[in-house]
């Protein structure tokens, strides 16, 4: 194992850049040897969501040192196993993140260097722009520089294949091989500048002047409805400080034909009637300066889009997250407003998209293993499948593909909403959309929520975490779990268990999971037995793979409302007095546990 001192020697003669040079340079001098380690080692590892983490200099952060020797490393695997890969070329696309601009161009420019063709955007765009034009050009793979919805401070690097799906394992693994072997700079590196180059042009192609705009005709293909027939809801629209919303604006203006003010107006006094900004977080700001974490699932991350909406007097609020492809709604109902979960938002648009589709034989739809089971309920009675994948859009983007054109629709409880006609990863502004001409038919999502409700159950959900930098506290909560699960002090049954880390199920024949099991991934799901209040619960609890938290996704059926949630709020008390007291372990400030 290299010393500390030949790490930081090995990153001086390797990075180029002052800013990160001086970082370094500057702990040297002050003999900050923890800061030093800390940040140069553990390298900064390769995964399915390919690099996330926080912008400094050091091998263990994100800087355009690392870009660059995983963009050769990426540039390598892609010869030796994508056929026709300089030709089919690479897409590249990015936020408004800090450095994202620069890392981009740091991209394309190992890309151009080793002859690849470059799908560029030299504008930030939202993160399924990259899937889908890998889709239509037929692309080698793509890139994405975003760190999504984590703070201002970090910034990543998400890899998609040749499928236009999130890499999975092994690819991963093979990926990260490479890049362990390339990682010398090549010589004489020419970043591209404002999206041209002193390589071949014909190499370097402006992606959006083609793909933006036959992205907007295939949302627009998402409506149902008919010209002039509905009249669309208004609604408070937060782009969270990202990149969303000339994504929404310019979707909207192309389906307001629906709306029946179009006869007689403009389409963009249309528009104009039904979107509201909240303009202190309209534009890319990567310092998200309105709030404390840009993710709409975060308490106090609305704030500003419910006190635009209370008074305008209007009754919706859109938002997205700054890589726009997730989507959040909240909706006042009698002067309260309720912000819906990823689950609900997820059970109503499979809901709709199966009103509209139950004329295909066999339609499926996908959830994770993590969501709610309400939309499989629904399936059940209305007479579509719903399968279940392991966490994230690498499984259930992989799994439509390999399903085909039966798979019409796909969620996760975290604000992702898949609709593989446009791409095979979630699309926060695609969701949009449609999710507001399923308003305009409904007149309330909220009302039509507890529509649903009444017909198939109630399922109600305590879906939460707790922040962790220490990993050893961390395992230990696992391993209390592993310990013995009856620990947890309540009459229910354990009636089963599933344990993905090591590979056991006791719900099956031979023990051993359907999903894949990962001994390196956290992840544990119990189902208890219900009792005369209610239908049973279960719950998950995992390790986060891109965040320091510990999840918990609890669900608890009946046919009461009152006691789904009596059930579901006892248990999440019962498992964080259980397993979650160490004082290391931050409970998110969303349920009232006392």
């Amino acid at each position: 194992m290299a010393t500390l001192r030949e790490l930081w020697e090995e990153w001086l003669r390797l990075d180029m850049r002052p800013k990160t040079r001086v970082e370094i340079q500057k702990l040297v001098e002050r003999g900050d040897t923890e800061e030093l380690e800390r940040r140069l080692r553990p390298r900064i590892s390769f995964g399915t969501a390919g690099l996330r983490a926080r912008m400094q200099a050091g091998f263990a952060r994100m800087n355009h040192l690392v870009v660059i020797q995983t963009s050769q490393g990426l540039a390598e695997y892609l010869l030796k196993n994508v056929p026709d890969a300089k030709d089919c070329g690479i897409v590249i696309g990015r936020d408004g993140r800090h450095d994202s601009h620069l890392f981009a161009e740091m991209a394309a420019a190992v890309f151009l260097a080793k002859r690849f063709r470059v799908w560029y955007f030299d504008k930030v765009v939202h993160t399924p722009m990259v899937p889908f034009t890998i889709d239509d050009v037929g692309a080698a793979a793509g890139i994405m520089i975003t760190a999504s919805h984590n703070p201002g401070w970090d910034n990543g690097y998400k890899v998609y294949g040749q499928n236009g799906c999130q890499i999975n394992s092994p690819e991963d693994k093979s990926i990260a091989a490479y890049i362990l072997d390339n990682l010398e700079p090549m010589e004489n590196l020419e970043p591209i500048h404002n999206g041209h180059s002193t390589h071949d042009r014909a190499l370097l192609v402006d992606a959006s002047i083609v793909f933006v705009p036959k992205y907007y005709a295939r949302v627009s293909d998402l409506i149902f409805a008919e010209p002039y027939s509905l009249k669309l809801p208004s609604f408070v629209y937060t782009a969270m400080h990202g990149v969303g919303l000339p994504f929404i604006h310019e979707s909207l203006k192309r389906i307001v034909v629906c709306d029946a003010r179009s006869k007689h107006m403009k389409q963009s006094d249309v528009v104009h009637e039904i979107m509201y900004i909240v303009e202190s977080q309209a534009m890319p700001d990567p310092d998200f300066s309105t709030v404390q974490y840009p993710n709409p699932e975060e308490e106090g991350a609305l704030d500003l889009a419910k006190e635009m909406a209370t008074n305008e007097g209007i009754s919706l609020i859109f938002a997205n997250d700054p890589d726009a492809d997730r989507f959040a709604v909240a909706e006042r109902v009698e002067g309260e407003w309720h912000q819906f979960t990823g689950d609900q938002v997820g059970v109503l648009l499979g809901y709709y998209m199966s009103t509209f589709n139950s004329h295909l034989k066999g339609m499926m739809m996908l959830t994770s293993a993590v969501s709610s089971q309400m939309l499989a309920k629904i399936g059940e009675v209305e007479g579509f499948t719903v399968e279940e994948t392991l966490t994230g859009f690498k499984w259930l983007g992989n799994r439509s593909m390999e399903l085909g054109d039966k798979v019409i629709y796909a969620y996760e409880e975290a604000l992702g909403y898949m609709l593989p006609v446009i791409v095979h990863d979630k699309d926060g502004v695609a969701a949009a959309i449609l999710f507001l001409e399923a308003c305009a038919r409904w007149q309330s999502p909220w009302s039509k929520l507890q529509k649903l409700y009444e017909k198939y159950g109630y399922f109600e959900t305590r879906n939460t975490y707790w922040r962790c930098d220490d990993h050893e506290v961390v395992d230990s909560v696992f391993a209390k779990i592993r310990q013995d699960v009856s620990d947890l002090s309540t009459d229910r049954k354990l009636e089963r268990l599933r344990d993905l880390t090591c590979g056991t199920d006791s719900g099956t024949e031979d023990n051993k999971p359907i999903l894949p099991s990962d001994p390196n991934t956290q992840m544990i799901t119990c189902w208890l037995s219900g009792n005369e209040y209610d239908d049973g619960i279960r719950f998950t609890i995992r390790a986060s793979g891109t965040e320091p938290k510990v999840k918990l996704y609890l669900e608890c059926q009946s046919r009461s409302q009152a006691n789904a949630r009596i059930g579901a709020s006892e248990m999440l008390k019962i498992i964080n007095a259980t397993w979650f007291g160490d004082k290391r372990l931050v409970l998110e400030k969303k349920y009232d546990l006392s």
